[in-house]
């Protein structure tokens, strides 16, 4: 089976290429500037490679592209229902994310995100593209943002430029929050251009 159908994996095998190609990349640059070893991106590339948070975050800033463009795109409009089971995660240190739905609105790009953040776990960023929202559902959430530092209750909100170094922490049992993440329109990927797509990974 292909794994370039649909899947994360598959979707960012595409996405990255051509986000490379569109930036004039080359493989090497790009692993200079991300801190990915070279072999990871062309794994990733083919297809075969497991993403993680960290990488994904660390393309989006270098790429300085949103993540769903690098991840999945789903049509607005409608009734959209994503099943949490059914919803595929992307893991780092401390955080499991689902991705759950990107709205285009004119002048903005919105991504829609189920967050949990681990029991006693940090997750780190350096930054990467857009503004975050986060809203806390269950839990206790620490979160530093380039020194600063909150903690967030059920129902607490914070908003912050993405683009500076932060953390989240689960301060009392796993955390569950909601992540908006908001770009401009002009930091959209351009997918409508045609990028010869690298052979994708099969899988017995």
């Amino acid at each position: 089976m292909s794994v370039c159908e649909g899947s994360i994996r598959g979707m960012l095998a595409v996405n990255l290429r051509r986000a490379r190609i569109q930036r004039e990349l080359s493989i090497s640059e790009l692993s200079r500037r991300s801190k990915i070893g070279k072999a990871t991106l062309s794994q990733l590339e083919s297809g075969a490679g497991n993403p993680t948070i960290e990488t994904v975050f660390s393309l989006s800033r270098v790429l300085e592209v949103p993540i769903s463009d690098l991840l999945d795109t789903r049509p607005a409009g409608g009734l959209t229902v994503v099943r949490a089971e059914e919803a595929e995660v992307l893991s780092g240190a401390g955080v499991d994310l689902r991705p759950l739905q990107r709205v285009d609105s004119g002048d903005a790009v919105f991504e829609v995100f189920d967050q949990r953040v681990r029991s006693g776990r940090r997750q780190n960023s350096l930054g990467h593209v857009g503004t975050e929202h986060t809203i806390v559902q269950a839990g206790r959430l620490g979160v530093r943002v380039e020194g600063s530092e909150v903690e967030l209750a059920p129902g607490d909100y914070v908003g912050f430029d993405a683009s500076l170094p932060h953390s989240y922490t689960a301060l009392d049992g796993e955390v569950r929050s909601v992540l908006l993440l908001q770009y401009r329109a002009d930091q959209r990927l351009h997918l409508s251009e045609t990028v010869p797509a690298a052979p994708c990974a099969i899988e017995s």
